[in-house]
């Protein structure tokens, strides 16, 4: 998802605790797709409750989002919108795939493969409607807030953070830097370890921060300047030039000074390049949002996870207490600034 940019950023490994009283725009469709894909069992089948609907979303979002507000965070879910006509190429690519890869993960199971039934699996998953509703709503009785984008969340996001409503922007895909984003946390959703594609070996997954202004300074170009090279490798709007990869896009823009110049240069263009570009410096944004937390409503936590969707009342009896408490002490928190 994205663009593959992610080798030029300047990475910065922090602690949790470091965004401890810190608004987090968090890019809602990005961190389902996360607890979709990583909230298996082990042939590669997700959670369901007793009429076979899908509820890994929803474990994800209760457990993890528990353990990010005890830790003092603030986060505000993101949820996109009606995406961009340019989106249409890639969205027809990613069904392709999720249908292959759905056909993959059957017959794995059949064979008895379960990695590779795990793998394909992974790639199945699809963030539907039903799944945005069930985490919308798991997500106002719990106490935390969210909002609906007009059009990319992670535009939305980014202009939150730009207007200092939010503090950064947590996302896995790096495109939020193009909408000018100032700050990025990713695999704030995720821990533990990580097993690289196609290898038998396992990496630690760790919370990381790239700031913007660093990495343009590092690079030695300016935010139009990395929408160029974004552009020039791919993005969710156009395909990229050919065998041009991040690093050398980077010379090409260094050198040339913009896409414009490297086109010509190259004898070639890019569709639309023009709309692509103002997808990214003027997004489809809203400042008719409320950012307000509450405190989680135990009754309807337990009619909804457990009696509806077959979760352990004991664990979410747990979990409302901690969110219980992690209000509270945000509520005090507050109270000193008056």
């Amino acid at each position: 998802m994205g663009t593959d940019i992610g080798d030029l950023l300047q990475k910065r490994k922090i602690e949790l605790s470091d965004l401890t009283n810190r608004v987090v725009a968090v890019d809602a469709f990005n961190t389902l797709h996360q607890f979709l894909s990583i909230i298996r069992q082990r042939d590669g089948s997700p959670l369901v409750n007793s009429s076979g609907k899908v509820t890994s979303h929803l474990s994800g979002l209760l457990y993890r989002t528990a353990s990010l507000v005890e830790a003092g965070i603030k986060p505000v879910f993101v949820f996109d919108g009606k995406p961009p006509d340019l989106k249409s190429g890639t969205l027809n690519r990613r069904k392709e795939v999720r249908e292959s890869s759905r056909e993959k993960w059957e017959n794995a199971k059949v064979e008895g493969n379960l990695e590779a039934a795990y793998k394909y699996a992974q790639a199945s998953s699809k963030v539907d409607q039903d799944i945005v509703e069930d985490s919308k709503y798991l997500l106002s009785i719990m106490g935390i807030p969210w909002i609906q984008a007009p059009c990319e969340g992670e535009a939305q996001a980014a202009h939150m953070v730009l207007k200092k409503d939010a503090d950064c922007v947590a996302s896995q895909d790096y495109d939020s830097f193009l909408f000018g984003a100032p700050s990025v946390v990713r695999n704030m959703t995720v821990t533990g370890k990580r097993k690289l594609p196609g290898k038998n070996t396992y990496v630690d997954v760790e919370l990381e921060i790239i700031e913007l202004d660093e990495t343009l300074r590092a690079l030695g170009i300016n935010r139009d300047q990395l929408i160029d090279v974004a552009i020039c490798v791919g993005t969710d709007y156009n395909k990229g030039l050919e065998k041009v990869g991040p690093k050398t896009a980077l010379k090409l823009i260094k050198k040339h000074g913009d896409i414009h110049t490297v086109l010509r240069e190259k004898g070639v263009e890019i569709e639309g390049l023009d709309s692509i570009k103002g997808l990214f410096t003027h997004p489809d944004v809203t400042d008719d949002y409320e950012i307000k937390w509450g405190k989680p409503d135990p009754e309807k936590l337990i009619k909804f996870l457990c009696e509806e969707n077959d979760f352990s009342v004991e664990r979410v009896e747990k979990a409302a207490e901690r969110l219980k408490a992690a209000s509270g002490a945000r509520q005090k928190t507050l109270d000193q600034w008056f």
